[in-house]
């Protein structure tokens, strides 16, 4: 049995040229977190006379399946929503965020950093810190004042590196943030709380949080509806919105769909899927009606 916490549908936002999105990354079968997701951005859209958007994320090529983007498109249109054309695949503009990190490496908030998973880890035990459960501490800074030329040798001698943002020093660029949520108000932002994230790594050039932050402002996407899973990165791309000139969206992270065991659903933990449910004979109004999307 699946049910949702605390849900609460849009309600009471008029603006003009509303533009919202549902961006899934193509890795796995849709399940009715997801459902409810999309149709309340598509529901928002439908209700202030705006756009809906599907965006693909699929920069991970050792996950990302083309079965799994065409089952999104089948689902989702047997659910009843319809998008703008064409989709856009993040995989198909790998220049584009090269040039949005060339931007952030021009004004100097970029270093290269050379730590495996390993090192971080005995970093972090080292300085006497551990995660409670559920918890990931952010990058100890080990990297962050390596010399530019050692930093540059080790590049040029082909050793693995990721990009990572030094978040003191582009905060001392933008000065203080904030965003609308328009499910907790108005949020200062405070993106050390992630620390000094990964941006690009050597052998993929772009990551999640620079793809969705250039993509949501080349879009025109002007109210983000996504998870409350996702509530803490929106710290960090208000940092990269502002780095790059673009203009804050609103924000609505929405209640998360949990099982029985009060867990988010998720792909990993085999959430019962879309696919699932229509095998199983039932029809669209029963499958929006357990993802929480009741028909009106």
């Amino acid at each position: 049995m699946t049910r949702i916490v605390n849900c609460v549908m849009h309600a009471g936002m008029t603006v003009s040229h509303l533009t919202t999105r549902f961006a899934p990354s193509p890795t796995g079968w849709l399940h009715l977190g997801h459902a409810h997701s999309a149709l309340t951005a598509f529901r928002t859209a439908q209700d202030l006379n705006g756009q809906f958007l599907l965006r693909m994320e699929n920069i991970d090529p050792s996950r990302c399946r083309p079965e799994y983007e065409a089952a999104i498109f089948e689902d989702l249109a047997w659910l009843g929503l319809s998008w703008e054309s064409p989709v856009r695949r993040q995989s198909e503009h790998a220049p584009y965020y090269a040039a949005g990190l060339a931007r952030l490496s021009a004004l100097g908030v970029l270093y290269p950093c050379f730590c495996t998973r390993r090192d971080i880890a005995t970093e972090i035990s080292r300085m006497g810190f551990a995660p409670h459960a559920g918890e990931t501490l952010p990058y100890p800074g080990t990297c962050r004042n390596v010399p530019p030329e050692d930093a540059a040798q080790r590049m040029a001698d082909g050793q693995p590196y990721a990009l990572r943002i030094n978040v003191a020093r582009a905060l001392s660029i933008t000065g203080p943030l904030s965003w609308l949520d328009a499910q907790a108000g108005p949020q200062k932002a405070m993106p050390a709380r992630l620390g000094d994230a990964i941006l690009a790594r050597k052998d993929v050039p772009m990551s999640y949080h620079l793809c969705v932050t250039m993509d949501d402002a080349l879009q025109g996407v002007t109210h983000i509806i996504r998870g409350h899973d996702l509530f803490e990165a929106t710290h960090l791309h208000r940092l990269l919105q502002a780095l790059l000139g673009y203009d804050a969206p609103q924000y609505r992270h929405h209640p998360l769909l949990c099982n029985e065991n009060g867990q988010k659903l998720s792909k990993r933990d085999g959430a019962i899927t879309i696919r699932d449910l229509r095998a199983q004979g039932l029809c669209p109004a029963d499958v929006r009606a357990r993802a929480g999307i009741a028909d009106r």
